[in-house]
C-alpha cells in the first residue's frame, strides 16, 4: 500500500478512535490524594487529540488568576522549555527540543506519532543553547538577551553550586565555570557523568537540582517507552532519579519506577525532594493521572509494571509482581494526561493568597485525552509540607476557541522579585505573573 494512503488511513482511524473513546470523568476526578481510577479502556488505536500549535496572535496573552497580572518577560525565543534564576537575578532559559533519535519513530505507529507530535509544535530542530535574560531596571521585562551557552545537545535542567554551573544535556551532565554577572560562558564544559541517551531516547529531557549542602546532584531520567514496549533492556538506568556525587561523579539510583520525572524541587517546610511525573498513556482518557510526589530514597513507584501504587498494567510482559508489591502510591494526582512538567514551590513568592504556600505546576497539555486536559499553570496548596485541598488555576487561556494551542507552558520558577516566570515553548515567550497593581 502506498505510504501516503496508509498514513491517511491511520490518521483517519486515529480520528475515529478519538471520537469513539472519550473521558467519562472530569479532570478534577483524577486530581488530589485519592484520584478516581476507572478500569483501563485500551483501544486498537489510541486516542489522538492534539491541539495544533499556532502561536499567540498579536495582543493576545494568557489569562491570569484574580489578584494577579501577566506580561511577557521575554518574546521571540526559540522553543524555550526550562528556566533557572541565578543569584544576581539573571534568568537562564534553555531553548531546546528533542535530539535526533531515529529509532524512536520506527514502525508505522512511531511514524504516525512523529507526525502527530509535529502538529503540536514538538518537531522543530533544537536550538541547543541556553540564553541569559537580564532585567536590569527591574521593570518586569528583560531588556538584555545574550547567548550564554551554545552547541549543547538538547539541554534542559540547570543548577548552580558555588561557581559551578551544571547543565543536563540529553545524554550527559556537564559542568561549566561561572562568574557572577557574566553574560556568556565560552569555556568548554566538563562531563560529570554520562546519562542514558542513544537512538531511542524517548523521554529525552533530563533535569538536575542540587542538595542543600551542594554535595549531591539529583538528575531525573525518563523512560525509553510508554510501558516498556522497547524491551526492559532499553530502560537501564531510566524511569528514575539519580543521585550523583558532585566531587567524584559516582552515581546511584535514588528512586525508580517514575515513568517520566521532570520538575524537581525541595519542599521548604519538610526539606523533602518532590518531583512532577508524567504517567503512562493509551489506556483511556481517564488513565493514568500525572502526579507530584515526595521522593523517598530507595523507593519504587511502579513503572512499568503498575501505576498509582499497585494497579497492575496487564500490557507489560514479562510482569514483576514482586516489584509491584513494593510499589508506592504517589502523594497527589494532577489530572490524567496533563503532561505536568514544571514544578517549583512558592518560597520567595510575592503573589497574593492563595498562592503563598504550595507548588506551582506547568502543565504542557494532553494528546491522548478527549477532551483536552492541562494547557495551563496550576497551584497546589500545601500545609505542613503536604498538599492540602484542590488545585487553583494560575494561568489559563492557552487554547483558543477552536482548541488550538496558542502556547504550552513548561518550566516555572520564582524570580528574584518574587514573581512567577513561565516558559512557553509554543508561544516562544517567557511569561511573568505578578501581583495585580
Amino acid at each position: 500500500m502506498h505510504k501516503t494512503r496508509l498514513a491517511l488511513l491511520i490518521m483517519l482511524a486515529g480520528t475515529l478512535a478519538a471520537c469513539g473513546e472519550s473521558s467519562t470523568l472530569k479532570v478534577s476526578d483524577g486530581t488530589g490524594p485519592s484520584p478516581k481510577l476507572p478500569e483501563p479502556n485500551k483501544t486498537l488505536i489510541p486516542t489522538v487529540n492534539i491541539a495544533p500549535a499556532i502561536g499567540w496572535p498579536d495582543g493576545v496573552k494568557p489569562t491570569a488568576a484574580a489578584g494577579t497580572q501577566v506580561v511577557a518577560f521575554a518574546e521571540g525565543l526559540d522553543h524555550p522549555r526550562w528556566l533557572y534564576v541565578l543569584p544576581n537575578g539573571d534568568v537562564l532559559v534553555a531553548e531546546t527540543n528533542a535530539p535526533p533519535k531515529p529509532d524512536d519513530s520506527r514502525g508505522i505507529r512511531g511514524w504516525v506519532m512523529e507526525k502527530v507530535m509535529g502538529r503540536a509544535g514538538a518537531a522543530v530542530p533544537s536550538p541547543n543553547r541556553i540564553t541569559l535574560l537580564r532585567d536590569a531596571d527591574h521593570d518586569g521585562v528583560a531588556e538584555t538577551r545574550t547567548v550564554f551557552l551554545e552547541n549543547l545537545n538538547s539541554p534542559f535542567g540547570m543548577t548552580l553550586v558555588g561557581n559551578d554551573l551544571y547543565v543536563a544535556d540529553s545524554d550527559k551532565l556537564l559542568r561549566f565555570p561561572y562568574q557572577p554577572g557574566e553574560t556568556a560562558i565560552k569555556e568548554a564544559g566538563t562531563k560529570v557523568v554520562d546519562l542514558p541517551g542513544g537512538s531511542i531516547n524517548h523521554h529525552w529531557t533530563k533535569n538536575v537540582v542540587a542538595s542543600k549542602d551542594g554535595s549531591k546532584l539529583y538528575v531525573s531520567v525518563g523512560s525509553n517507552s510508554n510501558v516498556g514496549e522497547n524491551g526492559l533492556e532499553a530502560e537501564e538506568g531510566r524511569a528514575a532519579i539519580w543521585e550523583v556525587d558532585r566531587a567524584s561523579g559516582q552515581h546511584r539510583i535514588f528512586a525508580s519506577g517514575l515513568r517520566n520525572p521532570n520538575g524537581m524541587a525541595w519542599e521548604p517546610q519538610s526539606g523533602k525532594l518532590w518531583t512532577a511525573v508524567n504517567e503512562r498513556d493509551e489506556i483511556g482518557s481517564d488513565l493514568v493521572p500525572d502526579y507530584i510526589t515526595s521522593v523517598t530514597d530507595g523507593a519504587f513507584y511502579g513503572w512499568p509494571f503498575s501505576y498509582y501504587g499497585q494497579h497492575v498494567d496487564v500490557r507489560v510482559n514479562p510482569q514483576n509482581l514482586d516489584l509491584v508489591a513494593k510499589a508506592i502510591a504517589p502523594d497527589y494526582a494532577v489530572g490524567p494526561h496533563t503532561a505536568s512538567l514544571g514544578l517549583t514551590f512558592a518560597e520567595g513568592s510575592k503573589l497574593p493568597a492563595p498562592f503563598s504556600n504550595g507548588a506551582f505546576i506547568g502543565q504542557h497539555g494532553s494528546w491522548n485525552r478527549k477532551p483536552h486536559s492541562g494547557y495551563k499553570v496550576i497551584f497546589v496548596p500545601f500545609e505542613g509540607g503536604q498538599p492540602k485541598g484542590q488545585p487553583v488555576d494560575v494561568l489559563t487561556g492557552f487554547l483558543d476557541k477552536d482548541e488550538k494551542a496558542m502556547g504550552r507552558p513548561v518550566g516555572v520558577v520564582i524570580d528574584q522579585q518574587g514573581d512567577l516566570l513561565v516558559a512557553d515553548d509554543v508561544g516562544n515567550k517567557v511569561w511573568r505573573v505578578s501581583a495585580a497593581k
